[in-house]
């Protein structure tokens, strides 16, 4: 599959426009995807640590939901990011 990336750039840099290669709203989604994307993948194992930790005790509530809630921040700044810039 990486034999063919110079070809595809040679195409895209033949077609002589100055239009990005993919619109603004692609972009956007694309980032706020991958943003929830990464989330998904840090809250796998965050999530069942945090249930196993309250279940052996109790005071460790705010401190799981902290850590659950921590990786959701990367949805959040993707979408200010998207909305200021």
């Amino acid at each position: 599959m990486l034999e063919i990336a110079p070809e595809l750039a040679n195409v895209v840099l033949q077609e002589g426009s100055n239009a990005p290669a993919i619109p603004s709203a692609s972009a956007a989604a694309l980032a706020v995807g991958l943003a929830a994307f990464g989330a998904g993948y840090a809250e796998r194992g965050i999530g069942s640590a945090a249930v196993g930790a309250v279940a052996e005790d109790e005071d460790l509530f705010v401190t799981g939901l902290i850590f659950t809630v921590l990786p959701e921040t990367l949805v959040i700044l993707a979408l200010v990011t998207i909305f200021l810039v």
